[in-house]
């Protein structure tokens, strides 16, 4: 396939953008467009949940680059434009206003979108997601007006909010329907750590509890919960997951499994379509080719860079570690790997004090470990579990041993 000419970007997101910079740094002298469906320069996410949410921080702050960037590097911005039809025979992306653009090399970066919840009332006003900045200032004002907040789901966003929310002022429930927050990813053990510090901070965690109904006149008033119970409420955030936006793949023919399948070079089936960030749904080096969609900002930031580099013919396979952070309270983390809530957890350091970190092990492999308030021992972690070494769990959990494969055995 000859050199591209014209490069299309389908999403303006973090991956997008990132991918857009990298294609100039390596000298791509070509056309390079980026298609954003919101009306918004390209921005990171994690800050809406944190300090831009709690007003600490300008949201301007969150944007990836500053506003004469892509001028300056020669790179088009189609904002509030969404891309409906992918034509892969005729290299033609279609935008929403009708407008055709051609490509030689396409970018899906669509990232992902809030699932909405399945009960009456769902669509209340008043019932918000948080994904946006829009959607963080709107939920910053709830905070502020004195009024329950009640959160449906303790995953990430629904923590990271509550948390935010809390510090703001605000009355917070959260309604999990596992045992702990963060179960399916991290378990009861470190769910549990989670569960105990929003307690500590005043949260009103329900767990084990189902969400029957949003009610209200015209907007969200209460949540009725199983059994009966009712709770007054400002606002409801909806913290359930999200979905990967794949429609436009879809439209294509492309083929998709939670995300768009793509290789280890990040392209899909289709020759010089590829797909990055929320999306991606990739094949692994590191996992033996088990396929990896990771909705974290890290993955954005490195995955975006490294399809530019293999539009441009690099060829070379994304094999990064999953890694994602977290900061609640005072409480901050850093999490490497990939393991199942199910896998045996080892806990190093000192639960009570919140500085600890804990691993996933399995047939005695490292798999997984998330460092809490214990800081420049990430690469070690990262380390560790490629090393795909065994270990001796008394000497995982003992601080006096050093984290390194050899010490371990």
């Amino acid at each position: 396939m000859a050199g591209p000419q014209r490069i299309v970007i389908v999403g303006g997101g973090l991956a997008g953008a990132k991918a857009a910079e990298t294609l100039r740094d390596e000298g791509f002298d070509g056309d390079v467009t980026i298609v954003g469906a919101e009306d918004e320069r390209p921005y990171e996410r994690p800050p809406l949940s944190k300090e831009v949410l709690r007003g600490e921080k300008d949201p301007e702050t969150a944007r990836v680059h500053d506003a004469g960037f892509y001028d300056e590097r020669d790179i088009a911005l189609r904002l509030g434009a969404a891309a409906t039809a992918l034509e892969v025979s005729a290299r033609t992306v279609t935008l929403d206003g009708g407008e055709t653009l051609p490509w030689d090399r396409l970018l899906i970066a669509t990232g992902a979108e809030p699932r909405r919840l399945p009960v009456p009332g769902g669509d209340l006003d008043g019932v918000l997601a948080l994904r946006t900045i829009r959607d963080s200032d709107r939920l910053r004002e709830v905070a502020r007006s004195g009024g329950r907040l009640v959160v449906i789901g303790a995953g990430w966003i629904g923590c990271e909010a509550a948390a935010s929310a809390r510090e703001l002022g605000a009355e917070v429930t959260v309604i999990e329907r596992a045992d702990v927050p963060l179960q399916a990813v991290m378990g009861r053990t470190v769910g549990g750590i989670y569960a105990d510090l929003h307690r500590e901070h005043g949260v009103e965690l329900l767990t084990g509890a189902k969400l029957e109904a949003i009610e209200g006149d015209g907007r969200a008033e209460r949540v009725r919960l199983a059994g009966g119970r009712t709770i007054d409420c400002a606002a409801v955030l909806v913290g359930v997951g999200v979905a990967p936006r794949t429609a436009l793949a879809e439209s294509a023919g492309l083929a998709v499994d939670n995300g768009i399948l793509v290789d280890a070079m990040l392209e899909t089936g289709a020759p010089g379509v590829f797909a990055a960030g929320d999306v991606a749904n990739a094949l692994h080096p590191f996992y033996d080719g088990r396929r990896v969609r990771v909705e974290h900002w890290a993955n954005a930031l490195n995955q975006g860079p490294a399809a530019a580099r293999n539009m441009l013919g690099a060829a070379a396979p994304y094999d990064r570690l999953p890694y994602f952070f977290s900061d609640q309270y005072d409480a901050g983390m850093e999490y490497s790997g990939l393991a199942s809530a199910d896998d045996e957890v080892v806990i190093r350091g000192d639960v009570a004090a919140r500085e600890l970190i804990a691993f996933w092990v399995s047939e005695g492999r490292v798999l997984a470990g998330m460092n809490m308030n214990v800081w420049d021992v990430n690469d070690q972690v990262q380390a560790l579990i490629r090393s795909r070494a065994v270990v001796d769990p008394a000497k995982l959990a003992d601080p006096d041993v050093p984290l390194e494969p050899g010490a371990l055995a």
